[in-house]
């Protein structure tokens, strides 16, 4: 966990690590990054301005038919089958590869040292490979492999989601086929990482019930992640951030969903608590272990940063304590600790502001899983 402020009710955080999380080496085998909402963020929080990059712009994944959209030709589930599809692809490219062959324009530009090419053989040379690969793609991952929606790990009677619940209406049915969407997308290596958007968690009406019950659904969407990486033994890490916090005024909700807690009452951003789960499963050596380093306990590394005595951030806690930038740079050291490569964190984002890097230790939860 991270003690860390950042402002209520606004889009204008620039929470979201994915960009930063690309730098870094992730990828996908069909795209990079994935959210769910079309943004340039992927998601609702911004990212950080001198992080964004446009080649890599989140592609919107947020329902089932998103995921199979991403591969394939329009049309084509009313006109052909998924077999059909390559074969005409690829006749396709046969056939223009023929009318190539009979036809040229005489533009020449030639290279100094290397002999002449004609822009007629650049073009068809690009008109190859394109027909080549979405021939390949398309019948590498057909909506049989990418559609969560078919996977008996995430739908059905042994599934993570019972066909109810997958596809109810209302809200939960939203959630739940947003997140297997995803989780999909990302613990099968088809993308690099993927954010999730929930909305509607500002709840502070006075019943506690309303947050718990929201708070429950958060969190069977965040254990499906951790189910499904389980299940095709992946390792995953998930961070969960929002837009400020909020606090209780002490009044008791004893109703059965408000569980005897404090209700929820206003708006407060300087008790929030950004956090991030590691997953590894016993294949790659069992659960991620807290770091122990000289003057500092496992305790101290499972929270980064502190509270003051009235509840509040400690704003001189951590660099990220009171700087969202930071406090992404933050996730970034401890996703790239994960795989052992804090060392190359200064290069990759050599104006970060987390100090020196003899000291980065204190800011990272995890020993290396990678």
């Amino acid at each position: 966990m991270i003690p860390a402020r950042s402002e209520n009710d606004t889009s204008n955080n620039p929470h979201n690590p994915l960009y930063g999380i690309q730098r870094t080496g992730a990828e996908g085998s069909i795209l990079t990054l994935i959210g769910s909402q079309n943004t340039d963020s992927g998601g609702n929080s911004m990212a950080p301005a001198m992080m964004i990059n446009a080649e890599f712009r989140p592609t919107k994944v947020d329902r089932p038919g998103d995921v199979t959209g991403l591969v394939g030709t329009s049309n084509r589930p009313r006109r052909l089958s998924h077999d059909d599809e390559v074969v005409v692809m690829e006749a396709i490219y046969r056939l223009s590869k023929q009318k190539m062959n009979n036809v040229a324009t005489g533009l020449n530009f030639p290279d100094p040292v290397r002999n002449p090419i004609t822009r007629d053989q650049v073009v068809e040379e690009l008109v190859r490979c394109g027909y080549l690969d979405a021939a390949y793609v398309s019948e590498k991952f057909g909506d049989a492999v990418l559609d969560p929606a078919t996977d008996p790990n995430i739908v059905g009677a042994t599934g993570i989601f019972t066909a109810a619940e997958f596809t109810a209406g209302g809200t939960d049915g939203n959630e739940f086929r947003k997140t297997a969407s995803v989780m999909k997308m990302v613990i099968d290596g088809y993308a690099g990482a993927g954010c999730i958007t929930m909305g509607g968690y500002d709840y502070h009406g006075g019943a506690r019930q309303e947050g718990e019950t929201k708070d429950f659904r958060a969190g069977r969407c965040i254990g499906a992640v951790l189910e499904y990486a389980a299940r095709m033994d992946r390792q995953v890490m998930i961070y969960v951030f929002s837009d400020g916090s909020l606090s209780s005024n002490g009044v008791i909700d004893n109703s059965v969903a408000g569980r005897g807690k404090g209700e929820w009452t206003s708006d407060n951003q300087d008790t929030a608590a950004p956090f991030f789960l590691v997953y590894n499963p016993p294949s790659r050596g069992g659960r991620a272990q807290l770091l122990t380093t000289a003057g500092l306990t496992a305790a101290q590394h499972q929270q980064l940063g502190y509270f003051s005595a009235d509840g509040n951030v400690a704003r001189a806690g951590t660099p990220g304590a009171n700087n969202v930038n930071l406090l992404v740079h933050m996730l970034l050291l401890n996703y790239m600790a994960l795989h052992g490569e804090q060392g190359q964190f200064a290069s990759l984002f050599p104006n970060h502001g987390l100090g020196d890097p003899a000291l980065f230790d204190r800011f990272i939860a995890f020993a290396p899983i990678v």
